[in-house]
């Protein structure tokens, strides 16, 4: 038998492992993740605020500025230590991956879950009694959630305007507001552009500093921000393209720590006439695939450069990956490393190549890609701070689209759909006998947050308006939710303010899910970190 004043040792405390067991561990996890939720909860819906982030780290991005309200930048910018915060941050990650907007709202309704289960637990109920309880909301709230659902693909017109409203909403509460209507139409007619497909790579997105946001343009080419080389043509028709990824900068030994030791000039010389004939014969074999345009990855020397002008080749330089992954798409050719099969390589091509102006700088445009539905969208601005957001928005809208083609249902916003949802769950928690009504309750005041903040960060009596709508919605007016402009409710369907279903929910589903996880927490460990073994060499 043990003594009482003995404790094992378990963990190895002394190099740095720690343990938080029950309550405090429980406690630790509920204050991180609301912390991270009341951060982005300003930013929530059309008159949110801003969040200027600025890079503390050494190197070359030291003092870096970002001036956003698109809650997945926030969080991916933000350093986060506590281990359920880390939770929240990855529901918005995969938010904007799956659906791209929404990633405030899921990490707001993750929190305030965990506000009222943090409530719960001060009552003694237990965790599992407080899951069975969500787990119930959920599958309510999902089923209301369809059936209020509607599909109007079938109707081409009446689908381009759903898509209109929803590119209107989402843009709503980001920078574009000003030009609201112009930028939605820019966002819906890029995205019916890809008859369908949801790949985003056939829409590339070109910033130039300069002008106003209005006087940005959809342009039904392929605009890549390069120059030809020198003394080349800068227009072509029906051009032969490759695309190549390969060093065309070898006029120098490239063996690390290579020592060359010559007796004479001469032998320099020699070297130098070595290096330049192998470039040589590098550019014979690019010439002999037939083409007019060479696009490569890499940098293009000047010697190289002079070989293709004096062919009449156009080449450009330094097509950054990205840049020839999109064009190598779009084109229908294929990226080529090697030249020493010409009969296996892909070429692209595209009806007219030309270069143009875009304010004060020079860009190239590629006209009737093989890929048709490929397009780009130009966006000006004032400072490149500017264009960075303006950027991030228009992917938003574009994300929430293509995934709108895919899943054609809508819902509205404006908290009308989170009322709508409150009250399903209320009604059956009425109904439900023990202390898995109170979970449910809670769930339903979870809910019923997002129109109270939507109202807050408008500066309106929260308060009144939610009970409001609490009485609309019990009465059966399930369209209304808050209206924006005037500061009271209003109808959602009147007003145009729809949302994508498959964002709202998969915002439900994944806030309810890592609100889940994080209760049933009970224990956190902290390992050791690992010791640094001896350098026996």
């Amino acid at each position: 038998m043990f003594s009482a004043d003995i404790v094992p040792r378990v963990f190895k405390e002394d190099q740095g492992a720690q343990i938080q067991k029950g309550e405090h561990a429980r406690m630790n996890s509920f204050i991180g993740a609301i912390a991270v939720a009341d951060l982005v909860k300003t930013t929530l819906g059309p008159k949110g605020m801003d969040k200027m982030l600025t890079s503390a780290h050494p190197g070359p991005h030291h003092g870096e500025v970002t001036v956003t309200n698109d809650g997945a930048t926030i969080l991916k910018k933000i350093p986060v230590d506590n281990p359920a915060a880390k939770i929240l941050v990855d529901i918005s990650m995969t938010q904007d991956l799956e659906v791209g907007d929404g990633t405030t709202s899921v990490v707001v309704l993750a929190g305030e879950l965990l506000r009222e289960a943090e409530k719960l637990t001060a009552q003694k109920l237990h965790p599992q009694t407080i899951i069975r309880g969500w787990r119930t909301a959920a599958t309510i709230a999902r089923d209301a959630l369809e059936k209020i659902a509607v599909d109007n693909s079938k109707d081409e017109k009446k689908f381009r305007q759903d898509l209109l409203n929803i590119a209107r909403t989402t843009l709503s509460s980001k920078i574009v507001m000003g030009d609201l209507n112009f930028f939605a139409q820019l966002a819906v007619d890029a995205v019916l552009r890809l008859k369908g497909s949801s790949n985003l790579d056939s829409i590339q997105i070109v910033k130039k500093p300069g002008g106003s946001m209005h006087d940005s343009f959809l342009d039904n080419g392929f605009i890549l921000d390069k120059k030809f080389g020198l003394g080349q043509k800068t227009s072509w028709e029906n051009p032969r393209i490759m695309v190549a990824n390969t060093g065309m900068d070898t006029d120098k030994i490239k063996i690390w720590g290579a020592k060359v030791r010559v007796h004479s000039m001469n032998e320099i010389a020699q070297i130098e006439q070595a290096e330049k004939q192998k470039m040589k014969n590098k550019v014979d074999k690019i010439l002999k695939h037939n083409m007019d345009i060479f696009i490569n990855r890499q940098l293009i020397y000047d010697y190289p450069e002079q070989l293709f002008t004096e062919a009449k080749i156009g080449c450009i330089e330094h097509a950054d990956f990205e840049g020839v992954e999109r064009l190598a798409l779009v084109l229908g050719a294929e990226i080529v490393s090697t030249f020493d099969n010409p009969e296996m390589v892909r070429l692209g091509t595209c009806a007219k190549v030309e270069e143009i102006m875009i304010g004060e700088d020079k860009v190239i445009r590629f006209s009737g890609v093989e890929r048709g539905e490929a397009c780009s969208v130009v966006l000006r601005g004032a400072s490149m701070h500017l264009l960075d957001e303006v950027e991030r928005s228009i992917h938003d809208a574009l994300c929430v689209l293509t995934q709108t083609v895919k899943e054609t249902r809508t819902v509205l916003g404006g908290g009308a759909s989170e009322m709508l949802m409150s009250h399903a769950v209320d009604e059956v928690a009425r109904k439900t006998h023990g202390k898995e009504a109170l979970a449910m309750e809670s769930f339903a005041r979870a809910l019923r947050s997002i129109p109270t903040i939507l109202a807050d960060n408008a500066g309106f009596d929260s308060a009144e308006i939610v009970t409001n709508l609490r009485a609309l919605h019990a009465k059966g007016n399930t369209n209304m939710g808050v209206d924006m402009k005037c500061g009271g409710v209003g109808d959602m369907r009147k007003m145009n303010v729809l949302e994508c279903y498959k964002s709202k929910m998969q915002s439900l589903v994944s806030a309810h899910e890592a609100a889940e996880m994080i209760l049933r927490v009970d224990d956190i460990v902290r390992c050791a970190p690992r010791p640094r073994q001896p350098d026996h060499h």
